[in-house]
């Protein structure tokens, strides 16, 4: 018996201590929580989650090798892209990830993966538009839309994004010519997020907005904002030949990462079945992993193709985007 007691008392104190996992994220940790938590009690590894605002890729570059950060957590691929251009994160090798994330969705040198996309879509009055009225992108440039669109600024990481489709798909002079002839039809000077717009709608300012889909189940959560949810509904237009402009949730691991072999093993949780289901279900969002269910609140927005552009590629027109944007004043 003293042996057996001995031997168990061995076992116990020669187990593996699971070193935690530190991330940085730009998002909200409530955002990120309960996924987190569901890690947790999957593993046993804990994971300290980081808030940071602004200027991730300067902090990580600051601290260097002694940075305690494994991953980092963000959303819109030009936020992506600034943790590429400052060299401090590590490309991951995962059959798991890359069986996971569409090849248009992750870095083509693995540095990023998608963790969930959000399209960028139309809200439109139930009054005062018809079903099937907003049809694609490039029909927002159309005269009958003068004095009837809402949107926040034009050099907004969100709206640049879409920029880069136009200019992926026609052209920087197209590009140029589309912006201007939407700026003629708004309805006011860009102002507020998203949500400000569907307020506009809502309040008789304006008939439709651009705005992120995962806004929508936002505004629904909350009691203020609720009959201005009510009054619109989502409609998924296209670029001509192509699908819906979507843009992503990604993380990825830095070059220091002390906890790499951990640090992994959340990364491949996140692309499971159940964590891509909590994650959509929270945040509202479209898992990337195809298998994946839609929350109920989601499904019932309706299906669209996704435009299979690589994210890569649109990052690499964001500085043109932001000059076209420029250019034509649009904010002005």
């Amino acid at each position: 018996m003293l042996r057996s007691l001995l031997l168990t008392a061995a076992t116990i104190s020669a187990a593996p201590a699971f070193a935690d996992v530190n991330i940085y994220t730009t998002r909200q940790p409530e955002l990120i929580q309960p996924v987190i938590d569901a890690f947790t009690a999957e593993t046993g590894i804990a994971v300290n989650l980081a808030f940071v605002s602004d200027g991730l890729p300067e902090r990580l570059k600051a601290e260097g090798s002694r940075s305690p950060a494994d991953l980092v957590m963000t959303v819109d691929i030009a936020n992506l892209q600034q943790i590429v251009d400052a060299d401090v994160i590590q490309p991951v090798d995962s059959e798991v990830l890359a069986a996971a994330v569409p090849a248009e969705l992750r870095s083509p040198e693995n540095l990023w993966f998608a963790l969930t996309t959000r399209a960028r879509i139309v809200y439109a009055s139930r009054d005062r538009v018809a079903e099937g009225e907003v049809t694609t992108y490039e029909d927002l440039a159309d005269p009958k839309w003068e004095g009837r669109i809402c949107t926040r600024s034009g050099v907004h990481n969100y709206n640049l994004a879409l920029v880069s489709g136009i200019i992926e798909h026609h052209g920087v002079e197209y590009a140029k010519e589309w912006a201007e002839a939407v700026r003629a039809n708004l309805a006011r000077k860009p102002e507020g997020n998203d949500r400000a717009q569907v307020r506009a709608i809502w309040a008789g300012e304006c008939d439709i907005s651009l705005g992120n889909t995962y806004y929508m189940g936002k505004m629904l959560s909350d009691e203020e904002q609720t009959e201005w949810a009510n009054s619109v509904r989502i409609e998924f237009p296209v670029f001509e030949g192509a699908g819906t402009h979507i843009n992503v949730s990604g993380i990825a691991m830095t070059k220091a990462a002390p906890n790499k072999e951990e640090a992994l093993q959340l990364m491949e949780f996140l692309v499971s079945p159940a964590a891509q289901a909590i994650y959509a279900e929270e945040n509202f969002e479209y898992p990337v992993l195809e298998s994946a269910e839609l929350s109920e609140l989601v499904a019932g927005w309706g299906t669209f193709d996704a435009d299979t552009v690589s994210l890569t590629d649109l990052a690499g027109h964001r500085a043109e985007a932001l000059r076209v944007m420029e250019e034509v004043n649009f904010d002005g």
